[in-house]
């Protein structure tokens, strides 16, 4: 008997579709009903005073709700909007000026990401792309090769959007250490998928997001700073939250906090912080070890699946190497997504990747079997080309 599907309830949707998208966002709890009508509520019947009683401190105290998933401390997470404003932060800390400037990023890093430093060349950096033999695993030798004296920045992902295959972050941070440089590691599809322990990998930083596996909503995403670099460094994108007397309003420079609340800036995003504690709630209290081992089950079921039938998959077969997406190229992949969502069967598609299936812990075994059916059945009886015309963006 699978004991995770008790938790089942706790998710509406999951009544009325075959919910198998939590790589891009979540299934909402029910409790974020109640999460809501709190903040609601505090802002009818508190007005103005709700700062003082609970608002001003959750921008890192909800942080903690975060902390036991990716094996941080109390205190040792800031919470921001997403994760692209995260590594912005991050980068404010540092001069691309001098002769240490490298950026250093594999090419199936996300997108957003690769976006951003790309822009920060008007700062002077250096960006260098490492180009990578597949669709599926990065060039671990080739990205240690380019990791020099003069990198100062290693962006990585631990899980790979497109593929779900596992990064081998420890040779990574080592290699960047031993000359000097900065690893952050972006761990938005692990958390909630695979044991973490940011700080026994002594990474520099890790960001992430609550918006898909710990079924949190959009809006929240978390940033971890090594205790020794947290009072080191000055982030230039800051603002009020960050300063250690914000409601005495004082003009001139910032005099800023040596905790976390250092690498926040504005206003904080405080219904959203609402909203994502009911699934961070739940993700600890079913634990990463119990989900883990079924998402093995699960993801093994959908490639055994698909391989049966010819598909193509584009995510490691090694159980060890993948985390919690099954990304199958099968014919007409993007039409046949379309089909799938048409039919409330909810997954997604990727250039590269193909139709890209997320069972979580609250997913059925036979959730798997019945995916892989329809794709077929799709496939086999041409439903698919009504869907044709369909951009795709392959």
């Amino acid at each position: 008997m699978d004991e995770l599907l008790k938790w089942r309830g706790e998710f509406p949707i999951l009544d009325r579709t075959t919910y198998m998208i939590s790589n891009s966002l979540g299934a909402m709890p029910r409790g974020v009903y109640d999460g809501l009508r709190s903040y609601a509520d505090s802002w009818a019947e508190r007005g103005v005073r709700a700062w003082e009683e609970g608002w001003w401190e959750m921008a890192v105290g909800v942080g903690d709700q975060i902390a036991p998933l990716i094996g941080a401390g109390p205190g040792e997470i800031s919470l921001h909007q997403n994760v692209t404003l995260t590594q912005a932060v991050i980068s404010s800390c540092f001069d691309f000026r001098g002769p240490r400037n490298k950026v250093v990023m594999v090419e199936l890093e996300f997108p957003s990401i690769q976006y951003f430093y790309h822009e920060q060349r008007r700062r002077g950096a250096r960006v260098e792309v490492v180009a990578t033999p597949d669709h599926i695993h990065i060039d671990l030798e080739k990205l240690l090769a380019s990791i020099d004296e003069t990198t100062l920045l290693v962006p990585i992902s631990q899980v790979l959007f497109r593929s779900s295959s596992i990064v081998d972050a420890r040779a990574i941070v080592e290699r960047a250490h031993r000359v000097g440089a900065h690893v952050i590691l972006d761990v938005f599809q692990a958390t909630g998928t695979i044991p973490l322990d940011v700080r026994g990998l002594g990474v520099d930083f890790a960001v992430g997001g609550v918006l898909k596996w710990l079924c949190g909503g959009p809006g929240v995403s978390y940033l971890y700073v090594r205790e020794d670099l947290r009072a080191k460094l000055r982030p230039a994108l800051t603002g009020w939250s960050a300063h250690q007397r914000p409601f005495a309003f004082e003009t001139g420079a910032i005099d800023p906090r040596e905790d976390s609340f250092r690498f926040l800036n504005g206003t904080p995003h405080i219904p959203a912080l609402y909203a994502c504690q009911p699934g961070l709630e739940i993700l600890n209290r079913v634990g990463i070890t119990a989900i883990r081992e079924k998402s093995m089950r699960l993801t093994a079921r959908l490639i055994e699946g698909a391989l049966d039938r010819g598909w193509r998959v584009n995510t490691p077969e090694n159980p060890a190497d993948r985390a919690g997406t099954v990304s199958i190229g099968c014919p007409h992949a993007y039409q046949v997504c379309r089909e799938l969502l048409a039919r409330e069967i909810l997954v997604d598609y990727r250039p590269q990747a193909g139709v890209r299936v997320s069972p979580h812990f609250y997913n059925r075994d036979e959730e798997c079997d019945f995916t892989l059916a329809e794709m077929a059945e799709i496939l086999e009886t041409g439903v698919w080309e009504k869907h044709a015309a369909a951009v795709t963006h392959a």
